[in-house]
């Protein structure tokens, strides 16, 4: 029997109300609402209400499509990304990052162990991932996709030596650039930069050799932990520190020379994008700023499109907004902003 609509809109508004009236923060008002609202689960709602909840949420995945992937097939892990990741860590900076125990005897035991397991566990997430792509376009040869991972993995870790020698050259940088910095193992061991960084010279050697979906569950499991943002595809120089780092933003398309220093909530980002007849975003283009080298851009800067080219020795002051190219040599600050100062009045004299 259909419910009378007219006569449920006052008990759904009765319930409404009473909802409103526990979301309050008084603990006397609170303990009061419960009192007065004790409401009940029916008792045979696991058995009846469930099953019913079960065929909706089946249904949802029916009707609202782009949320599941049930048969989980070429998908990478992200839980798998995130723990080679990790691994990662500890063969660039061992004795400080990941695992523990390690000394000069058992290095070479360690590092065999731990290379063969990332190359392994990496070459199965990276074949997913390109199967995910030919999955999408066509079916690719037998093998192709595995044969390409394996390569991609292999040049990855090949990499290690010349990744250390750049990431040495940004922990210095950040222990001469700031002078609250005590040692360089403080650097690496706390501050929030490092992790960012690392991160982005590992994912942007997967970026440059096409590796879809992994570069970004790298960088962005790293933006949750760091609130730094750096795209795998940027293009960044030597000796790069980011100060602080909360919100900082740094764009796909950005370039970015040696010896760069950003503080807290720069963006390097996109003025605009560009569509097509279809009004479909245009992707591939450059459309992020340019900086040079020598370059030091203080906090709340916001720097945007293609047009944005930075010069050589460059400093740009904190909250400033740039848009076009800036010579080298250049100094750029907001005007000073007028400062009103107001007395507090006198305190009334007690009769």
């Amino acid at each position: 029997m259909k419910q009378n609509p007219t006569r449920s809109q006052p008990a759904e508004k009765k319930k409404l109300q009473t909802r409103e009236e526990m979301y309050c923060w008084d603990p006397e008002k609170m303990l009061d609402a419960l009192l007065k609202n004790q409401e009940k689960v029916e008792e045979k709602w696991p058995e009846t209400g469930l099953p019913k909840l079960v065929d909706d949420v089946i249904g949802s995945y029916e009707t609202i499509g782009g949320m599941d992937h049930l048969e989980g097939k070429d998908l990478p892990s992200k839980k798998v990304v995130i723990e080679v990741l990790e691994d990662l860590f500890t063969v660039l900076f061992p004795g400080y990052l990941g695992k523990e125990g390690i000394t000069k005897a058992n290095m070479k035991y360690f590092l065999g162990n731990t290379l063969t397991s990332i190359y392994t566990r990496l070459t199965n997430e990276v074949e997913k991932s390109l199967k995910y792509i030919c999955r999408k376009i066509t079916k690719c040869p037998r093998d192709v996709c595995l044969k390409r991972a394996q390569v991609v993995v292999k040049e990855l870790l090949e990499e290690i030596p010349k990744i250390r020698k750049l990431l040495s050259g940004d922990i210095e940088a950040a222990y001469s650039g700031d002078p609250a910095a005590v040692s360089t193992e403080e650097v690496i061991l706390s501050y929030p930069c490092v992790l960012a960084i690392t991160t982005y010279r590992i994912a942007h050697e997967l970026y440059l050799r096409g590796v879809p979906l992994i570069p970004r569950i790298m960088s962005e499991h790293v933006h949750s932990l760091t609130g730094i943002d750096i795209h795998p595809g940027a293009k960044i120089g030597k000796n790069f520190f980011i100060d602080h780092g909360t919100g900082v933003v740094i764009g796909e398309t950005t370039e970015i020379g040696d010896n760069v220093k950003l503080y807290q909530g720069v963006t390097l980002g996109a003025l605009s994008f560009p569509k097509d007849e279809k009004g479909q975003i245009i992707r591939g283009r450059k459309r992020h700023p340019t900086i040079g080298n020598n370059v030091v851009i203080y906090s709340g800067a916001t720097l945007l499109g293609a047009d944005a080219i930075i010069g050589n020795n460059v400093v740009i002051g904190g909250n400033v907004w740039i848009t076009s190219k800036v010579a080298s040599g250049t100094t750029i600050t907001i005007a000073r902003p007028e400062l009103n100062y107001k007395k507090k009045k006198s305190a009334m004299k007690r009769t």
